[in-house]
């Protein structure tokens, strides 16, 4: 359950416009309330506070990176430290015109993508495959293979999956770096 709530966590802040659209239509009193959904546990999830759920997670990587990969700790620190600061600033007023023509044109995209496979032109795998294309999704199964290898006590696993963790955050922050000077 745990390990849902963290992927589910990392997907969604790392769906960057979708968090800036709710957080925009959440009322004030938002944490106040308790949820009466019946919409399922998934969206329930959605009301848990996801900044700590992310810095539980960013806690848990950096213990495996100490007990893993104790020589690249400065630059995992530097990665996670650079990809707050990309997201703080991908999220700040000055960057909502950037915000809003990404979502658009992923939306034209999704649309466009839509169409075809409701003609047949493309297979659901093929759809789902552009529609997360762009998010770069492949950390999930990383973190998830990384969790499961440390449970496993597969310590020469680990080392890699946590390089090949360090790896896709340094693309994910050049993703964003490349987003914000667009």
């Amino acid at each position: 359950m745990k390990l849902k709530l963290l992927f589910l966590t990392l997907a969604l802040l790392l769906s960057v416009p979708g968090l800036t659209a709710a957080n925009d239509s959440l009322p004030v009193d938002h944490e106040e309330k308790p949820c009466d959904c019946k919409e399922g546990k998934q969206h329930q999830m959605m009301h848990k506070d996801w900044q700590a759920l992310m810095k539980e997670r960013e806690q848990k990587l950096l213990t495996w990176v100490d007990q893993y990969t104790p020589s690249k700790k400065a630059e995992w620190t530097q990665v996670l430290t650079e990809k707050k600061t990309l997201r703080n600033q991908w999220m700040s007023p000055e960057n909502a015109a950037k915000r809003e023509k990404w979502k658009k044109d992923r939306m034209v995209k999704m649309e466009e993508l839509k169409k075809q496979f409701n003609e047949g032109k493309i297979t659901k795998k093929e759809f789902m495959k552009q529609v997360h294309g762009g998010k770069k999704m492949e950390h999930w199964q990383t973190f998830r293979d990384l969790n499961m290898a440390i449970e496993n006590k597969d310590d020469k696993k680990a080392v890699v999956l946590l390089n090949q963790l360090l790896n896709q955050m340094k693309e994910h922050n050049k993703m964003m770096k490349d987003m914000l000077k667009k």
